[in-house]
């Protein structure tokens, strides 16, 4: 199988799982509603964290 199908094989698996965690533990489905809610008011710390995890893999200074 070629990687794009196996990729899209492991999302659904993985969207799958999610979906049965949710059905299974009701505090799941809560906790994400809560995450995607409160990510409303928080997005610029996630741009922040996301900017620091930028500049310390991929700015590595160069020695001369």
């Amino acid at each position: 199988m070629s990687r794009p199908g196996l990729r899209f094989i492991g999302w659904l698996i993985g969207v799958l799982i999610l979906v049965g965690a949710c059905l299974l533990f009701p505090r799941v489905l809560a906790f994400v509603e809560l995450a995607a809610r409160e990510l409303r008011y928080f997005w610029w710390l996630i741009l922040i964290a996301a900017l620091g995890i930028w500049l310390v893999f991929f700015h590595k200074s160069r020695k001369p």
